[in-house]
C-alpha cells in the first residue's frame, strides 16, 4: 500500500515538475522581448548599436524618453488615441449591447434571419477596397469618426452579451414588465448593470482594438498629423528609422532605441489596465465559447 502511494506520488511530482518547467519556460519566452525591449529603451542609443545588451541597460540614460517626449507628434497620437479609445468602447458597448439584448429574446420577430445575416458576417467581408470606396462615399475620409463609426459593432461581442443575458433570465425582464417599464428602461436600467463582468470583459477587447489600431490612420486619412494616433506614430518611427522631432534629440540616441522607448510608451496603459480587468477577461472568454 504504501508502495503504491510513493508511485502515486512521484508520478505527480515528476509530471507536475515538467508542467511547470514548460510553463515557466513559456512564460520567460513570452517575457523576453518585453525585457529586450524595456533594456533598450534605456541604453544609450550608440552603445546599443555594438550590441551585447539582452536584459539590463549597459549604459543607462533617459534620453531615449526624452526625446520621444520632446516630439509634439506623440502628444498629438497619444491624445487621439485616448480620444478614441474612451469614445470607441463606450459607443461601441453601447450600440452592440443594445443589439445583444433584441438578439437574447425569444420572441425577436425574424430571429432566425438576424441571427443568420450576423454569422454570414463574421465569414465574409466586402474587403478593403469596397469599404475604402463606402468610407469616401459617408464623408469619412480624413474625418475622426472614422475610428468610431466602423468598430460600433462586432458580432462575436454581440454573441458573448447575448450570451450572458439569457442567463439573466426572462422572470426579471417580466417583472420589470409588469411594473410598467418600456424595452429600453429594461435594457438600460436592468440589464446593463447586472452585466457588469462581461461588459468590463468586451469593453477590455473593444480598447484594446482601439488602443492598438493603426489600420484606418494608414488607409483613411491623408496622414495628416493632427489625424495620427499613437500605434502609426509608433509604426512610422519603425518603419521609416527616423528619429522624433524635438530639441532633445541628441547624437546619444538611434532611431532603434527611440523606437524602443516608444513601445513601452505605448504598452503601460494596457499593462497597467489588464491586471485589474484579467478576472472579467477570463470569466468573457469561457461565455464566448457558449453556444445557444
Amino acid at each position: 500500500m504504501k508502495k503504491e502511494r510513493l508511485h502515486k506520488t512521484t508520478s505527480f511530482s515528476v509530471s507536475g515538475a515538467v508542467i511547470i518547467f514548460i510553463l515557466v519556460l513559456i512564460a520567460l519566452i513570452t517575457l523576453y522581448p518585453f525585457v529586450y525591449t524595456l533594456a533598450g529603451s534605456f541604453n544609450d542609443g550608440t552603445d546599443f548599436e555594438k550590441g551585447g545588451v539582452w536584459l539590463f541597460p549597459r549604459v543607462f540614460t533617459l534620453d531615449n524618453y526624452t526625446a520621444v517626449f520632446s516630439d509634439y507628434r506623440l502628444w498629438i497620437g497619444l491624445g487621439n488615441t485616448v480620444l478614441r479609445t474612451v469614445v470607441g468602447t463606450a459607443a461601441a458597448l453601447i450600440v452592440t449591447s443594445c443589439v445583444a439584448y433584441a438578439m437574447s429574446q425569444r420572441e425577436l420577430p425574424c430571429k432566425r434571419f438576424f441571427r443568420v445575416f450576423n454569422v454570414i458576417t463574421m465569414f465574409f467581408s466586402g474587403g478593403i477596397v469596397p469599404f475604402f470606396l463606402v468610407v469616401n462615399i459617408l464623408g469619412l475620409y480624413d474625418n475622426f469618426l472614422v475610428y468610431i463609426l466602423p468598430s460600433l459593432y462586432s458580432v462575436y461581442n454581440m454573441i458573448v452579451i447575448s450570451t450572458f443575458f439569457r442567463g439573466i433570465g426572462q422572470g426579471v425582464r417580466e417583472a420589470a414588465i409588469l411594473d410598467g417599464a418600456s424595452e429600453m428602461r429594461i435594457w438600460w436600467s436592468v440589464f446593463m448593470p447586472m452585466s457588469t463582468p462581461v461588459l468590463a470583459t468586451v469593453g477590455l477587447w473593444i480598447a484594446v482594438m482601439h488602443w492598438n489600431s493603426y489600420l484606418p490612420t494608414l488607409l483613411y486619412t491623408s496622414k495628416d498629423e493632427s489625424m495620427w494616433t499613437l500605434q502609426y506614430y509608433l509604426m512610422r518611427i519603425i518603419k521609416d528609422a527616423a528619429l522624433p522631432e524635438g530639441d532633445a534629440v541628441n547624437e546619444n540616441v538611434t532611431a532603434q532605441t527611440i523606437s524602443f522607448a516608444a513601445m513601452v510608451i505605448a504598452m503601460i496603459p494596457i499593462v497597467c489596465v489588464y491586471p485589474f480587468l484579467q478576472k472579467y477577461f477570463a470569466k468573457g472568454a469561457a461565455l464566448g465559447s457558449l453556444k445557444e
